[in-house]
């Protein structure tokens, strides 16, 4: 089970609704016990603006993460003795589930970069968050599979 603390949750759900109809992204750090969310920009629309050909979804549909950003984010943590716990995303009027797009994100080459991260996708209709789901590695499967998400 993941477990989530009731801040970090209400953060990241704050996230999804002010990006509402965009989809949001971010990573979730942890030290001990406390977690720590990082809202991150979604630069698709700028992906689709300079490349529509390319990068034909726009941030209504996708999220791309600036590597840029996430790795100064991640250097950061990882100073302050945190590691990476999870990413999260929003589905903006569709279900919390893990996309083949997702999975691309998660696994450019096919493993994931970050195998040990939690995935998390949140289902948000009309700015109201309706679930979310979190998804696992497994080296069994090589496949992310669901597990339990709980928000204290």
């Amino acid at each position: 089970m993941i477990e989530l603390q009731k801040y970090a949750w209400n953060s990241i759900a704050t996230h999804a609704e002010e990006t509402f109809p965009d989809e949001c992204c971010g990573v979730i750090f942890a030290h001990d016990s406390v977690d720590r969310v990082v809202p991150l920009k979604n630069i698709q629309n700028k992906l689709h603006a300079l490349d529509p050909l390319t990068f034909p979804r726009t941030a209504v549909i996708a999220y791309a993460m600036d590597p840029l950003e996430l790795d100064g984010v991640i250097r950061q943590a990882e100073a302050n003795g945190e590691r990476l716990k999870a990413f999260y995303h929003s589905h903006p009027n569709h279900d919390a589930y893990f996309s083949d797009e997702d999975k691309v994100f998660a696994c450019p080459f096919g493993e994931p970069t970050f195998p040990d991260a939690v995935q998390i996708v949140i289902s948000i209709y009309d700015r109201k968050v309706k679930a979310a789901k979190a998804f696992v590695w497994s080296s069994a499967k090589t496949d992310f599979i669901e597990v339990p998400l709980h928000h204290s």
